[in-house]
């Protein structure tokens, strides 16, 4: 199956705009983007594959090579394009059902970095230790902090403002002005 320039274009505006989204958001500081809460805006663009198919699909793991920016390690660069893969993709095939696959995604994308960060982060770091959020009321080891902070994280994204701006996308006046210019949408 080859791929039309249509395709290509929108794989690669995705692609872009989610390297764009992730590489501002970390110059600005602060380490809600990286860590141990990652509130990556830039995934809340997961969620549109219900929308768009493959070529966001593809768009979005091809994106997630900006995590090379602030080089934390080769296996951020490498699981990040993948787990962005399994989350998007998983969404698009749960695509009736839109609410169920943002919460989907956000978990495909939360527990398994969250259990790579922890590794990547805590060996020889007591500092990245200590930013770790506690939750009150409940002990957790340090790898359950991890992956239930990132967890959350990607609700927050992926399940919450991805799906607000699914749901906005998906608007009949949307999809019409969008199929006007040519574009190719799933609903």
């Amino acid at each position: 199956m080859g791929m039309r320039s249509k395709d290509v274009s929108l794989m690669a505006i995705f692609a872009s705009l989610y390297a764009v989204i992730n590489i501002v958001q970390t110059s600005m500081g602060g380490p809600i983007t990286y860590g141990p809460v990652q509130l990556r805006l830039a995934d809340c663009l997961l969620p549109l594959s219900i929308l768009f198919g493959w070529p966001q699909i593809l768009g979005v793991s091809i994106g997630a090579f900006s995590n090379a920016y602030y080089w934390l390690d080769p296996a951020d660069v490498i699981i990040g394009p993948i787990v962005n893969f399994a989350a998007a993709g998983a969404m698009y095939l749960l695509g009736k059902r839109k609410l169920v696959a943002c919460s989907l995604g956000a978990f495909i994308v939360g527990i398994p970095i969250g259990f790579y960060l922890y590794y990547l982060y805590t060996i020889g770091n007591p500092i990245i230790q200590q930013q770790v959020p506690r939750f009150p009321g409940v002990e957790l080891p340090l790898w359950a902090a991890f992956v239930l902070s990132l967890t959350i994280s990607s609700i927050i994204t992926i399940a919450a403002i991805g799906y607000v701006l699914l749901k906005a996308m998906s608007k009949p006046a949307v999809i019409e002005s969008l199929k006007a210019k040519g574009l190719e949408t799933l609903s």
